[in-house]
């Protein structure tokens, strides 16, 4: 596994100390690759949601009312 070294405020260094003294974690390393795969997560969440939204821009406007919006949705959802 790759090694890096990084630099931590204090504040930042206390918090992952206390997260392995805690016990909750086992080393800092630990902390810093399980926040990084929640990074990476969120970011593809946040991508899917930019995908979804240029494509509903990108497909104009509609003059349906909100609850045929709903029953239309709903129905593609049911198959």
């Amino acid at each position: 596994m790759p090694r890096q070294s990084i630099s931590f405020t204090e504040p930042n260094d206390k918090w992952l100390r206390d997260l392995v003294e805690s016990q909750e974690y086992s080393s800092k390393s630990e902390i810093i690759n399980d926040l990084v795969r929640q990074a990476r997560y969120q970011q593809r969440q946040v991508d899917f949601i930019r995908s979804k939204l240029e494509t509903a821009e990108k497909s104009g406007f509609t003059l349906d009312r909100k609850e045929e919006i709903i029953k239309a949705s709903k129905m593609r959802l049911d198959g």
